[in-house]
Formats: structure tokens, C-alpha cells, sequence
């Protein structure tokens, strides 16, 4: 059995126009949301071997927070930007299997999508959410389509 958090990144901001999409910082509430979850789910007991994130500015300081709580590394993958459903469930087949829990962090609407594709279920992630689904598999080299159960989504306005 393995479980996948599909994490969708903080809330980012906006203020800089010129600001490459990619380059977008977080903004006050998501340099809050994004600590507050990290505790959330150390608290609730959730332990997690592996945290891949999206290279995205946004992504990988939301990571950051989840790395620091769980004392984990981080790992950057660029194909977590603007990731389809597809692509980050490839991501999520290449996870070591020694990885029991494996958390990717990334951006809508693929986070999103990819609760449904590996679910069934529909998933609507807003900013700073976290989907955690679980996979009867032994190897992440067999996690496909439907092959998921949704157990539940957190979200900063359940904080």
C-alpha cells in the first residue's frame, strides 16, 4: 500500500505584473497557509518519505515548508510545471519504492485533475490544499488510472 499527497502550492502573488508566471513569489496568506499546513499534518501524524516539487517559485517555497516540517530534502522536478494529470501521475510512478508516502507539490489545474484521474473522484484543490489518496500497489511503478481511493482533502480554511 502507498499513499500519494498531491499538493497544490500556496497562495502566489500577483503584484508584479512583469514577473515571468514561473517567478511568482507567495503572497502574505500563502507564506502563512503554507506553515500552517506543514503542522497540520505532522500534527494529524501523517509522515512522509519523499517531497517532489514543481521548480515553479511558488511550488518549491510551499515545498520548502512541508520539507522542513517532515526533515525531509526536497527534490525539484521541472515536469511539475504546468503539469497534466498524466504527467504528474508519471512523476508519481518514478518514486523510489522504499517511498511508502511520497508528496508532490505542483499547480492547478493538474493537482486537481490528477485526484480525479487516479481517483474517479472529482477534487476541486484551491491554494495550500493537499489530497491524500491511497494506492494498493507494492511498486509506484504500478500506480494507473482509477487505481486510487480519495481518503480526504485538507484545505487552509479547515485550520
Amino acid at each position: 500500500m502507498k499513499t500519494l499527497l498531491l499538493a497544490r502550492h500556496a497562495k502566489s502573488d500577483w503584484d508584479d505584473p512583469g514577473l515571468a508566471d514561473h517567478d511568482r513569489p507567495l503572497n502574505g496568506r500563502g507564506r502563512g497557509d503554507a506553515p500552517a499546513m506543514a503542522r497540520r499534518l505532522v500534527d494529524e501524524g501523517v509522515a512522509v518519505d519523499r517531497i517532489v516539487s514543481s521548480t515553479a517559485l511558488r511550488a518549491r517555497r510551499t515545498a520548502e515548508e512541508y520539507a522542513a516540517a517532515f526533515g525531509r530534502v526536497l527534490v525539484e522536478e521541472p515536469r511539475l510545471y504546468a503539469a497534466s494529470a498524466r504527467s504528474i501521475l508519471r512523476i508519481a510512478a518514478e518514486l523510489p519504492d522504499e517511498c511508502t508516502v511520497g508528496m508532490l507539490v505542483g499547480h492547478n489545474p493538474g493537482m486537481s485533475d490528477a485526484v480525479g484521474e487516479l481517483t474517479g473522484q472529482l477534487a476541486e484543490l484551491p491554494t495550500c490544499a493537499v489530497a491524500e489518496c491511497t494506492v494498493d500497489v507494492d511498486s509506484w511503478a504500478e500506480l494507473i488510472e482509477g487505481s486510487g481511493r480519495l481518503l480526504g482533502v485538507r484545505t487552509p480554511g479547515d485550520i
